[in-house]
């Protein structure tokens, strides 16, 4: 099974894929809650498909652009995982992220490494003093 995690808006998502069919999603109102929810929200979405993280064989992240929060602790959250499961993680974006990210998991893709694409550069204030 590959993962997908969203989580470049207030609601982010998560779904599991066999090959390249969609077994199951969970979306919900995360926002300032992403990352206290983000892992029961994982675990939920395994238990009732009756699998577990063992059963991963890829982790697919949307890349952004989108929120700067939400992208880090996605792509967090895919690096720690593919990390520890010596399983592959890729990064897509777009509208058919998903499609694409299935696709680069099927042929041996592997990022090793994601990281968020923010869409702009960094809007840095001064100090004060």
């Amino acid at each position: 099974m590959v993962l997908t995690i969203k989580t470049d808006q207030p609601t982010a998502e998560l779904s599991l894929f066999n090959g390249e069919q969609l077994v199951d999603e969970l979306t919900w109102h995360a926002h300032r809650e992403l990352a206290s929810t983000i892992l029961t929200k994982l675990t939920k979405l395994l238990k009732q498909n009756d699998a577990a993280f063992e059963d991963l064989t890829g982790i697919i992240v949307f890349e952004g652009p989108g929120s700067f929060t939400g992208l880090r602790i996605g792509a967090t959250v895919a690096n720690t995982l593919a990390y520890s499961l010596t399983i592959p993680v890729v990064s897509t974006g777009g509208d058919n992220w998903q499609t694409d990210g299935v696709a680069r998991v099927k042929s041996g893709g592997n990022d090793e490494i994601v990281q968020p694409v923010y869409g702009g550069e960094a809007n840095i204030t001064r100090p004060r003093k």
